[in-house]
């Protein structure tokens, strides 16, 4: 059932523009309503001069519902746009606790991790072992970096949630034809998965010009 769900979910994405927000969890202090209205400005500022030639949807990655970061902001605006979302979630064989907890406000429909790996392996042999070999190296880098400055590793979970994170929009955009990615924040910790996201711009899987920054002076001090 959940393989049927998920090929419907990647149906109902390629009928659509996908918008993916990234940025930090519930640890942000800051607004959620007021970081939601500054992203709101900067993506019609940016669909004015690109804008998107299907109707969009709004695709989330199995974040839990909290009162500020990620989850909060990407229910606001789902609100905002008045669009619906698509869940991607880790298969239960990987991270079991992480489809119950994840927050369906809006969701329409899901996709499993393992069904859009799939699908991007169908499309190109290579793209999937790319995007796991770059992070791998940027997980090597971050983790010697650490252990330098004497702090532990990063935990085993986090290359689960960067595959998960820079498969999403490098399939989301083969799947749809189009993307855009916004951040929640100008400064992203250089050990938090949303870093990962140089990963598909590196790889040329993902183009600058489809990344909506956000505005260094609006940033609140943390």
């Amino acid at each position: 059932m959940s393989q049927e769900r998920s090929q419907e979910g990647i149906q109902k994405l390629s009928e659509h523009h996908p918008l993916v927000i990234e940025g930090m969890g519930g640890y942000d202090t800051r607004d959620p309503v007021m970081i939601a209205s500054t992203i709101h400005k900067q993506l019609r500022k940016h669909w004015e001069i690109t804008p998107p030639r299907k109707p969009l949807i709004l695709v989330t990655q199995g974040d839990p519902l909290e009162e500020r970061g990620i989850s909060a902001i990407t229910r606001i605006m789902s609100d905002r746009l008045s669009v619906p979302r698509i869940l991607v979630y880790l298969d239960p064989s990987i991270a079991s606790y992480h489809a119950p907890n994840a927050d369906r406000y809006r969701v329409s429909h899901e996709i499993s991790f393992s069904a859009l790996k799939d699908r991007l392996h169908r499309e190109d042999q290579h793209i999937v072992s790319a995007i796991t070999k770059v992070v791998d190296e940027y997980l090597q880098t971050k983790t010697a970096k650490r252990l330098a400055e004497g702090k532990d590793k990063l935990p085993d979970y986090y290359r689960n949630f960067a595959l998960l994170q820079e498969i999403n929009k490098v399939a989301c955009k083969k799947i749809s034809g189009e993307l855009t990615v916004a951040h929640t924040s100008s400064v992203l910790s250089e050990y938090s998965v949303s870093s990962f996201y140089r990963v598909g711009l590196d790889l040329g899987l993902i183009d600058s010009s489809e990344v909506v920054p956000f505005p260094i002076d609006t940033n609140i001090s943390r």
